[in-house]
């Protein structure tokens, strides 16, 4: 089995927030995520989910004005960066990401073409993404952390949807 990739099917909201569940058990610090996708793809509901997975119970706004939003959960931060409104790169330069991210951080990126160059490299992306009506997520692992992500998500056996399937179709 490769272990730098895996999909699923994520049918509906439900799907993607059990994701982030999985992966809240399975992702941590430190740890770039590139999240991938057109508008309403999911992104964003990931990205709660996955926080409030670590025991956040607070507000988890959506960075897309603010552009940054930081949590303390599950005994690490998380930063949530939604770069959607950014016109230069070189505007992340004020948001001080240096400094922000360290050793025990989880750094979730929306985005983050619009970054290029200013941003740390991730070590997993996450694609979301539409294909004949029917929605799925590609995970890629971009670093030896990002491939011990997948492989993990890929030998998990608690995610499984509605009527006992596993949705894991490892790819080559």
């Amino acid at each position: 089995m490769n272990t730098d990739r895996w999909s699923c099917p994520l049918p509906d909201e439900a799907q993607v927030s059990r994701l982030a569940e999985v992966m809240g058990k399975i992702v941590r610090p430190p740890l770039v995520i590139y999240l991938h996708g057109n508008l309403g793809a999911g992104k964003t509901t990931f990205a709660r989910a996955y926080i409030r997975s670590l025991g956040y119970t607070g507000r988890v706004k959506s960075p897309t004005y603010g552009l940054l939003e930081s949590y303390q959960a599950g005994g690490f931060q998380v930063l949530h960066l939604d770069l959607y409104r950014i016109e230069d790169g070189a505007e992340l330069e004020y948001l001080a990401l240096r400094d922000l991210f360290d050793s025990n951080t989880v750094l979730l990126i929306e985005w983050p073409d619009k970054g290029a160059g200013f941003l740390p490299p991730a070590d997993l992306e996450m694609w979301f993404d539409e294909t004949a009506g029917e929605r799925h997520v590609k995970l890629c692992a971009a670093s030896v952390a990002g491939a011990g992500v997948v492989q993990q998500l890929a030998d998990f056996d608690g995610f499984k949807p509605p009527g006992g399937q596993l949705p894991v179709k490892p790819q080559k």
